[in-house]
């Protein structure tokens, strides 16, 4: 009876650390042993602030924030998130400043942007981790940060200033990916057709084009022959149960700014 006893304290324990089931990695590298049921009610809701810079707010209240950009391109969000991850060291991306509170700052990179800085740790109840990648300027290959958000129930990744096709070792650290923020621009990242390519590595169930822009000429390149949906706001709640089968394009309307259609 007292070995039961300590082995159910010890469960306890190992479930309150966070999520009990990884949504994004195999069972080897899981942080639990319970899979929990599927509820109707939202999983996450994803915001949309222009360029890279997204929030993910879960269902327990977490606020993580992407790639905040510095004031002028785009109208400036009140927000006081409880995270921060920065894929590229840049004004455009790392504008942490914007952020109100004591946010805890998770870069993807280490030696102002020169190497990875490898991250898998976890804020309250999200599991977050990186996956290097390289991104261009000016047509040289420069280190970049992909971020991984695991909530227990959907996988969300933002591949960041992404240049390129993936390869199989990025695929499988990735996971099973629900939701990819993917740039769509060129120049800086991978243009429309490459970031085809990606999806059908990836095979998101939605995919949410990032950093063009608000080039229509790049949408109607990137969303042609897939599924896809156009918000008139910034704002969408989702559920695991609910996504759509197969990948569907999502195209957002950033905050403070007119619908594309």
């Amino acid at each position: 009876m007292r070995t039961r006893l300590v082995l159910l304290a010890v469960l306890l324990v190992l479930i309150s650390l966070g999520p009990a089931y990884s949504a994004c990695r195999e069972l080897d590298v899981a942080r639990g042993f319970i899979q929990p049921a599927h509820a109707a009610a939202a999983d996450a809701v994803v915001e949309f602030f222009g360029h890279n810079f997204f929030q993910i707010t879960t269902a327990k209240g977490t606020k993580i924030i992407t790639d905040p950009i510095a004031p002028g391109m785009y109208p400036t969000p009140d927000i006081s998130p409880h995270a921060i991850t920065v894929g590229r060291e840049h004004p455009n991306h790392n504008y942490v400043e914007i952020a109100k509170g004591n946010p805890i700052v998770l870069r993807g990179l280490g030696n102002y942007g020169a190497e990875w800085n490898k991250i898998s740790t976890t804020v309250r109840d999200v599991l977050i981790y990186t996956v290097p990648v390289y991104q261009q300027q000016f047509g040289n290959a420069l280190k970049g940060a992909a971020f991984v958000f695991d909530l227990g129930t959907l996988c969300i990744a933002h591949l960041g200033d992404l240049a390129h096709k993936l390869t199989a070792e990025q695929i499988k650290a990735f996971g099973k990916v629900d939701i990819a923020m993917i740039p769509i621009g060129g120049s800086f990242t991978m243009p429309p057709d490459t970031a085809r390519e990606v999806l059908q590595q990836l095979k998101p169930k939605v995919a949410i084009p990032m950093h063009y822009r608000e080039s229509t000429m790049l949408l109607d390149m990137f969303v042609k022959g897939f599924p896809n949906r156009y918000l008139p706001n910034h704002r969408h709640a989702f559920s695991k149960e609910a996504l759509p089968s197969p990948t569907q394009i999502m195209v957002f309307t950033p905050w403070g700014m007119r619908g594309y259609r």
